[in-house]
């Protein structure tokens, strides 16, 4: 096996559908053309959202399509002592600052920042000092001009930039609830995981300058990623179980994988088993992203 490490990580949220699928399946092929570890991890960081026994399901669903962890699935709701970790680094070196500020008082803030200014990043109300509020989260203070702008290149969507102090601002990395925020938690995990590639949905994609940016406050290396596009309804939503998503049919799945292997613009593939999928398809996707 080569050096690279990728990996597959649903929120269990609810069982795995199309759009999902789309993402394990090129996850997987990304792995195998590159002859690299493919590791599943369940992002359950969430607590409030997680739906008991929605992890069992997704492994057996994924199972049922042929593709199992090269290593034991990781479990985000066993890291809380490397979360506090990463958060304790970032608090010593002056990167994080309580804040105060309500849903409410955030959205009014937003609302006249971006009448004045036509941005809609958090605008720093707490950066200063707590003013007499509680506090509530944690945020990450994140500099201003050129140091700001954060560029890297998806192997998919080809280059991107953000400003991170006008599009996005300080942004959380404990919520007010006491969870740890998705930004802070997916790259303690795929630092400590060595994950060298990340392929994952396109609804990520505004996130990744987030991560580089944590990632280059922590010191760790920053993996290469590809964001595939995703899968929507016919009203060019994404694809979920609140936009009309529906179960998969794991009765045939050979058909449903080839379904899923469509939208990341791999043809018809003449087979009869799924092994013979998976070696047919992974050659494709190596012609495209394995040069």
């Amino acid at each position: 096996m080569s050096g690279y490490r990728g990996r597959f990580a649903p929120s269990p949220t609810g069982p795995l559908h199309i759009g999902s699928l789309v993402s394990a399946l090129a996850s997987w092929l990304d792995a195998r053309a590159h002859r690299g570890a493919w590791i599943v991890r369940i992002e359950d960081v969430d607590g409030p959202r997680t739906v008991p026994g929605a992890a069992d399901d997704i492994l057996a669903t994924l199972a049922r399509f042929h593709m199992h962890s090269d290593e034991p699935p990781a479990w985000q709701s066993q890291r809380d002592e490397a979360y506090e970790a990463a958060f304790g680094r970032l608090q010593a070196a002056g990167f994080v600052y309580p804040c105060g500020c309500t849903r409410r008082e955030i959205a009014d803030s937003l609302l006249n920042t971006h009448m004045r200014h036509a941005t809609l990043a958090y605008p720093g109300t707490c950066r200063d000092g707590l003013h007499g509020r509680a506090p509530r989260a944690w945020r990450l203070r994140v500099p201003n001009g050129v140091a700001a702008r954060v560029s890297f290149v998806d192997r998919w969507q080809g280059a991107q930039s953000q400003d991170l102090a006008t599009e996005v601002g300080d942004f959380v990395l404990k919520r007010a609830d006491g969870q740890w925020a998705y930004q802070l938690a997916v790259v303690a995990d795929d630092a400590e995981a060595g994950i060298t590639h990340v392929v994952r949905g396109a609804d990520l994609l505004d996130s990744t300058a987030r991560q580089i940016y944590l990632q280059q406050r922590l010191g760790v290396a920053t993996p290469a990623y590809l964001h595939v596009p995703l899968v929507t309804n016919d009203d060019g939503e994404k694809l979920s179980k609140q936009t009309g998503a529906t179960a998969l049919n794991l009765d045939d799945p050979l058909a449903t994988i080839s379904d899923a292997a469509r939208y990341l613009g791999i043809g018809a593939v003449a087979v009869r088993t799924l092994d013979e999928f998976y070696s047919v398809a992974t050659g494709e996707w190596a012609k495209r992203f394995c040069p």
